[in-house]
């Protein structure tokens, strides 16, 4: 596979390096990535992974099937644990994240505990053997998360931002809710995504929005 393939491939998942509009493979770009043992495109791994999942294409079992190297397994997992600990510096509330973690053994909750101490810390740390820099890589995803969410927070404020990342996991399926929020942020929809919000994601809006069922959800609550 030529390394410029790769790359367009990496763009399209969220982590822009070249101008591609294609539909993507994310398991594979993922797995390519790892493989590609390059820290330039490692530093971008936490992007494209969130990327990925949030619309609901990463797939941890497809990718590992991917690697034929025992290494290189090893790379996968750490940078995915490597990745979770990010987020959780960052303290985004993602669904999936949180439920993977979840599942994570021992020695992977250990590993995860340590990278997260490097980022609060902003210490450099190795993936497997490989250094890596804790400021680059918070550069890399704070940049990638700015500029994703440009439109959003110019309604709303970072900390709602980020709350409202986390309800819209608990009601939305991945791509219901990106639909949602480029609804919110008035982009335009293809023909088939106007055909699905207003046939699956209009229908939870419109319950949201109902105020007997606000009401009593409070209620429920208090």
């Amino acid at each position: 596979m030529k390394n410029s393939e790769l790359l367009k491939r990496i763009n399209a998942l969220g982590f822009p390096l070249f101008g591609s509009e294609e539909d993507q493979n994310a398991n594979l770009t993922l797995a390519d990535m790892v493989k590609s043992h390059d820290l330039r495109l490692w530093e971008g791994f936490p992007v494209v992974l969130a990327n990925s999942a949030e619309k609901g294409l990463f797939n941890y079992d497809k990718v590992n099937r991917y690697f034929k190297k025992p290494l290189d397994k090893s790379y996968f997992v750490s940078l995915v644990v490597m990745s979770l600990a990010l987020y959780k510096f960052f303290n985004l509330q993602f669904s999936w994240a949180n439920k993977f973690h979840k599942t994570l053994s021992g020695s992977n909750k250990k590993e995860f505990s340590e990278f997260l101490g490097k980022f609060k810390n902003n210490a450099d740390f190795n993936v497997v053997n490989q250094g890596m820099s804790t400021q680059r890589l918070k550069t890399v995803f704070n940049n990638y998360f700015q500029q994703t969410h440009n439109k959003l927070n110019e309604l709303l404020s970072v900390k709602d931002e980020l709350s409202l990342e986390y309800s819209l996991s608990q009601v939305f399926s991945p791509k219901q809710k990106e639909l949602f929020l480029k609804k919110l942020k008035r982009e335009k929809l293809t023909k088939t995504e106007k055909e699905y919000f207003s046939r699956a994601v209009k229908k939870k809006v419109l319950a949201l929005a109902n105020p007997q069922v606000h009401r009593l959800s409070q209620k429920l609550l208090e």
